[in-house]
């Protein structure tokens, strides 16, 4: 354990790209509270974006587990996460772990926490679908992770709610607005669009980003991928960006459909600072990811949900997102109603944002001071 004297130590544990997007602001804001000392434990679990979004937050892990392998199944990620966690943990003297959102990760290191005996704290904590398979896994991963963490950091009054309703203690529960508005303003703000890009809007054409990449959605993701290949060809107007997923599942999926198209180009998974300028740029964006949904309405963005349900509603209710499920057919309607349908859109731009401030990663940093008797406790984000 660290010096009880010293400042306490926070061990940030993570190991995909979202992930690290989204815990980089707490990170510093950590950084800048007296009397903590945040520290990154690494997985690798997705191990080239990872290390690209890291880089862009000038970040580095004090310890990495590594643990990617081609086609790792979840058993076999689960399996060597937990150990190798609860060693590292011990060797970093962990006075706190923070675990985000939904990932394998999250899990697994919440539970080597909480088998060491550290207390935990839930970054993203109390979004619910309401169905274990959608989003699968990550629905029971953050469920499971709830169970373990000591406090909570709800991102809406609305996730505060759904912890309440599990019978969470209400001390612990702190509503913090969203990490991912604090990183996407930041990032968006200051890193300029690619230059092929600015080209494409300054000819007039308009820019939807697109990513698919749902473990729920594979076995229809090549219907769908014909779907937006049909939304393309009628609206010759827009250039639809997508940032392929590596998982080769996906890459085969969706290549037979998309890749001859002019106004549709497959790209590498973008770093971060190339994906939030793209999206602050978009006119759309059509996604089943659950950050994008949030970064959107951040941005102003209008978003389109490739899902057929979605654990932040709030967007739904301001209307800046629109559930257009996986059918393929409904899907296509959906998107082609969109794009033809400047009115709509631009109410859906002006629809407030639901997900934060960008102070988030401050009080998150403040409560866990006050969990440690060093400040008083932050106001909840209203």
């Amino acid at each position: 354990m660290s010096d009880p004297s010293g400042p306490k130590r926070i061990v940030l544990a993570f190991g995909t790209r979202p992930e690290a997007t989204k815990m980089a602001p707490v990170y510093a804001a950590l950084a800048q509270q007296p009397g903590l000392t945040p520290l990154i434990l690494s997985t690798g679990q997705q191990r080239q974006m990872l290390d690209e979004a890291l880089a862009v937050f000038g970040l580095t892990p004090d310890e990495d587990l590594n643990v990617m392998t081609e086609r790792q199944t979840l058993a076999d990620l689960t399996a060597r996460i937990v150990p190798q966690a609860g060693r590292r943990l011990r060797e970093l003297g962990a006075d706190m772990v923070l675990v985000h959102g939904d990932t394998t990760t999250s899990f697994c290191v919440a539970l080597s926490a909480f088998y060491e005996g550290i207390p935990v704290g839930h970054v993203e904590a109390g979004l619910r679908s309401g169905n274990l398979r959608e989003p699968f896994p990550e629905e029971a991963n953050r469920r499971l992770t709830g169970v373990l963490t000591t406090l909570d950091f709800a991102p809406t009054p609305g996730s505060r709610a759904n912890l309440l309703r599990e019978g969470k203690p209400e001390e612990g529960i702190f509503v913090t607005g969203q990490t991912a508005v604090d990183a996407v303003r930041e990032v968006a703000g200051r890193v300029p669009l690619r230059p092929e890009w600015q080209a494409r809007r300054a000819a007039g054409q308009r820019l939807v980003t697109v990513t698919m990449h749902r473990r729920e959605n594979l076995p229809v993701m090549g219907e769908m991928a014909q779907a937006l290949a049909a939304v393309a060809r009628a609206h010759p107007e827009c250039y639809f960006v997508y940032p392929v997923h590596l998982n080769p599942a996906v890459q085969e999926a969706v290549r037979p459909a998309l890749s001859d198209l002019p106004n549709f180009e497959l790209t590498d998974p973008l770093d971060y600072a190339n994906m939030a300028p793209l999206m602050a740029a978009s006119t759309l964006l059509a996604t089943d990811s659950g950050g994008l949904q949030e970064e959107g309405a951040a941005l102003g963005v209008p978003v389109a949900v490739l899902r057929n349900v979605t654990e932040r509603p709030e967007g739904v209710e301001a209307g800046v997102l629109v559930l257009a499920g996986n059918d393929p057919q409904q899907m296509r309607a959906v998107l082609s109603d969109l794009l033809s349908d400047e009115t709509r859109l631009a109410r859906m731009r002006e629809a407030r944002n639901p997900y934060g401030d960008g102070q988030a990663a401050r009080r998150i940093a403040q409560a866990i001071a006050w969990f440690f008797g060093q400040a008083e406790r932050p106001a909840d984000w209203a």
